[in-house]
């Protein structure tokens, strides 16, 4: 079913049920009013060029309800992140899917310091131009059978294209990802019957829409369900989100562990008592944050893994079947196969190599890019481009991206793993990322770049009673505040160029002295 018909649905069935609870802008919207809403935006956006339509707006109600809208004029949404480089990324996404309009919000601007770009249409003016007449003629809609509504909006088959969001660009310029209907609400039904999802649930919506884990994860699932959305549009907001947690008790969280280490931080004992789940995914879950979370809380937070190809949700782990450290079981409809990365035969139980998937999760394709999805995508199967196995239960153990390995002196090395055995030995408050630069004589090196001094020799010698010594660190560098891409995951290309300059900079110093 196409989703913004499902919420039709959903919307006639649950009424005056809260549909969100914006605590951002400080309103509680209702499923009816949702619904009119949503109708009122889908008839402004069917003045706009048909096709792509892009959106950026914050976490909100008003975001949720413009993305509902665009599907309903018949305009696909084009998600922009507004988090690092708005203005840049509204010109890419622009010139990328060839579109023009972009609905987004002056105060967003104003907060960001983005300037107006050319194409941009400001929501606030949208909704003031309304008039008594046009809002009196959605609501009168509203008031007809689901059915009469689904056939007064656009769509007609779930194979059409849901939304358009970019991958991360953490090592390469964004593509844009083809997500259908289909896609996205398999996604949904597999994950819902895993974790036993309900209508009575509430979701707290803290991840940015631009992002699938939060598109998928914060909007469309609770909205499938017809569950309660609190909204909040800045995950950074440590302090904030533990207290919305606490007054407005919601059940369902997901998050990535940057925030979840921000919500350890700030959090009172008792402050998530209300959460029946917690999950854990965009990023690897380190045992101290784990341990911490069991220890101050007793939740136990589910690691899962995915990627913006597949809608996202692949594995993950769930109550009577969980392996902290893994990144759990397929979900239901999902096949995964794991490939030798040189000869592309199928890897045995608890060999390493690349992981593919199957299923109706994946992506339609990379828009407009023959040559990236016919690389990533063959006889149905997706190539992720991480590197992991199935162990003998059919759990998957993710172990890092094909990219984070690193030839060194002919040996194959994991930087991840060098993370994972580096964040064992680090104090708590200490946050670490390991790349890697050239070296003219071994091919590469190992740096680590980490939030604040430590003890680099005691540390060193830790690891290399669980390394070889080719994966050791050669150097240590401080960057108090490690780059983050909008979904919290560290931004390996920046802190890459920057250690690499750090490293020119010391090296040009020293070169003078000589």
């Amino acid at each position: 079913m196409l989703l913004h018909h499902r919420f039709i649905e959903v919307a006639k069935k649950q009424g005056e049920k809260l549909a969100f609870i914006d605590r951002t802008a400080g309103r509680e919207v209702s499923y009816s009013k949702a619904l009119i809403a949503s109708l009122l935006l889908a008839a402004e956006f069917k003045k706009f060029d048909k096709g792509f339509l892009g959106v950026m707006i914050p976490t909100s109600a008003g975001c949720a309800l413009s993305i509902i809208g665009s599907l309903m004029s018949g305009r696909t949404p084009v998600m922009i992140n507004y988090s690092t480089g708005a203005e840049e990324n509204c010109r890419y996404a622009q010139d990328k899917c060839d579109f023009k309009t972009i609905v987004t919000s002056r105060a967003l601007l104003q907060k960001i310091d983005c300037p107006h770009v050319d194409g941009m249409v400001y929501i606030e003016d949208i909704m003031a131009g309304l008039s008594t007449l046009r809002k009196a003629q959605a609501a009168a809609i509203s008031k007809l059978p689901a059915s009469f509504i689904q056939k007064m909006v656009s769509g007609n088959s779930d194979q059409q294209d849901a939304v358009i969001l970019f991958t991360s660009g953490s090592e390469k310029d964004p593509k844009a990802v083809e997500l259908t209907h289909r896609n996205i609400s398999a996604n949904i039904e597999s994950f819902s019957a895993r974790y036993k999802f309900t209508e009575n649930d509430i979701f707290l919506a803290n991840l940015p829409y631009f992002h699938v884990f939060g598109l998928t994860g914060n909007l469309w699932t609770p909205l499938y369900h017809g569950m309660s959305i609190i909204t909040y549009a800045n995950p950074l907001d440590y302090k904030k989100i533990c207290e919305i947690i606490r007054d407005d008790k919601p059940t369902l969280m997901v998050a990535t562990p940057s925030f979840y280490w921000g919500y350890l931080r700030k959090s009172e004992p008792g402050d998530f008592a209300s959460l029946r789940l917690a999950v854990c995914g965009a990023d690897k879950c380190p045992d101290a944050l784990r341990e911490g979370f069991l220890e101050k809380h007793h939740i136990i937070l589910y690691e899962g893994y995915g990627t913006t190809e597949t809608s996202p949700a692949i594995s993950s782990n769930y109550e009577g079947h969980n392996k902290p450290g893994s990144v759990g079981l397929p979900l239901e409809g999902v096949e995964i196969k794991i490939e030798h990365y040189q000869t592309g035969e199928e890897c045995g139980v608890g060999e390493n190599g690349k992981i593919l998937v199957r299923g109706d999760l994946v992506m339609k394709g990379y828009f407009n890019d023959f040559e990236e999805t016919s690389l990533h995508i063959r006889r149905g199967w997706y190539d992720t481009g991480d590197m992991g196995n199935l162990d003998e239960d059919g759990y998957l153990w993710h172990v890092g991206r094909l990219k984070r390995f690193v030839k060194i002196g002919g040996e194959m090395v994991s930087l991840i793993r060098v993370e994972n055995i580096l964040e064992k030995f680090l104090p708590n408050n200490v946050i670490c990322c390991v790349v890697d630069v050239p070296d003219a004589i071994k091919g590469a090196r190992i740096v680590a770049a980490v939030t604040e001094p430590i003890e680099e020799k005691k540390i060193t010698k830790k690891m290399a009673a669980e390394l070889p010594k080719i994966a050791l660190p050669k150097m240590f560098t401080v960057i108090e505040e490690l780059p983050k891409m909008g979904s919290g995951k560290i931004d390996f290309r920046t802190v890459t160029s920057m250690v690499k300059n750090k490293l020119n900079t010391a090296e040009n110093k020293k070169n003078e002295q000589k």
